[in-house]
């Protein structure tokens, strides 16, 4: 059987381990794009800090042609968090026929946050026979963990989940979503303003295609439809985190001054009809010495149960659940599909073309 043929786009943080892994897990890396003038020109080895592949990274603007030519099997991408800012990218791949799988927060379920980009992504996936997805840390320990657990409980009245990580580890865009190195009055102005409306003017931003939901929001989302439940109504609040002393930023390449927003806290409320309530709330910030990642899910009912998993590894979590999904997404039916409608994700011992079916 052949080997995956696989592209990487976006040779930013995330890509380090996203190409290293799909290399070592049996994947053959036949193209690399960027933006970034820094990298165009050089071999993805300088990435992962290995020897030359004789794969070049490429200009970002030569991507349909080199899809076209290439004739990859699947893209990764790992670029941006909102579903907007991958729009290009995503119809491109779906246009050549590429199957695609994005670290893109919104993408893990954005039929609740963009739908008509959503829709026009499936559409045309689903007229050139490629799957569109969107994965990665969410997928386990926001998604699969939660539906395991729920899984051995009887009744369930709340679902209760909270997940920090540091917002230096993946890259600049990311940490400017989170309003990090902004001062309060900013942040109210460019973030958290987005919240401050009724339930009918979210639906018509949501319905425009203009929203900023927060990781949780997509998250909260997903769990409905792997649980069967139904919703009723969807809020959200985002608050900016603050620290007293100054705090570096490598990423933002500026001091994160002492009371300015060092990121933010988002939380989401879902009420469903079944009468279930899921309140998740994601803390990325960039972190002081104390700081650490952690992910602490309860949820109430009968019985009650409470799983904390204490400072994960967000990143390689994420590259790894990316990595462990190609097959996933070959093998799943055209369109813009949700993980929750694949198969579980599993560990994969052999070579990944070996989960081909």
């Amino acid at each position: 059987m052949k080997k995956i043929r696989m592209v990487q786009i976006g040779t930013g943080k995330m890509s380090v381990y996203t190409m290293k892994y799909a290399i070592n897990k049996g994947c053959e890396i036949v193209g690399a794009f960027d933006i970034n003038p820094n990298v165009i020109g050089k071999d993805i080895g300088t990435i992962i800090q290995d020897n030359n592949y004789g794969v070049i990274i490429d200009d970002i603007k030569n991507l349909e042609m080199k899809l076209n030519e290439l004739k990859p099997d699947i893209a990764i991408i790992t670029t941006m968090s909102l579903l907007n800012d991958c729009k290009d990218v995503l119809l491109t791949c779906a246009k050549c026929g590429v199957n695609a799988i994005t670290t893109c927060e919104e993408a893990f379920d954005s039929y609740n946050s963009n739908p008509k980009l959503t829709e026009e992504i499936d559409l045309l996936a689903k007229e050139n026979n490629c799957t569109i997805t969107g994965s990665g840390y969410q997928d386990i320990y926001w998604g699969e963990l939660i539906s395991a657990i729920a899984a051995s409980t009887y009744k369930i009245t709340k679902i209760k989940g909270s997940s920090s990580y540091n917002v230096e580890d993946y890259g600049i865009a990311l940490a400017k979503a989170h309003g990090a190195g902004l001062s309060l009055e900013a942040f109210d102005k460019e973030v958290a303003s987005v919240d401050k409306i009724s339930d009918e003017e979210r639906e018509k931003i949501i319905i425009d295609g203009n929203y900023l939901p927060s990781y949780m929001w997509n998250v909260n989302g997903w769990l409905l439809k792997k649980l069967g439940l139904h919703l009723k109504r969807q809020s959200q609040v985002t608050v900016p985190t603050t620290y007293h002393e100054d705090i570096y930023s490598d990423t933002l390449k500026m001091t994160v001054k002492a009371g300015d927003a060092t990121g933010m806290s988002a939380i989401v409320t879902t009420e469903t009809m079944e009468g279930v309530t899921i309140e998740s709330e994601c803390i990325g910030k960039v972190y002081s010495k104390e700081d650490y990642d952690k992910n602490e899910w309860t949820i109430h009912g009968e019985p009650d149960t409470t799983i904390t998993v204490a400072r994960p590894d967000t990143v390689r979590l994420t590259c790894a659940t990316i990595v462990n999904r190609l097959p996933d997404v070959i093998n799943a039916q055209p369109g813009f599909r949700l993980t929750c409608e694949m198969d579980e994700l599993t560990y994969r011992p052999e070579s990944l073309e070996n989960y081909l079916k």
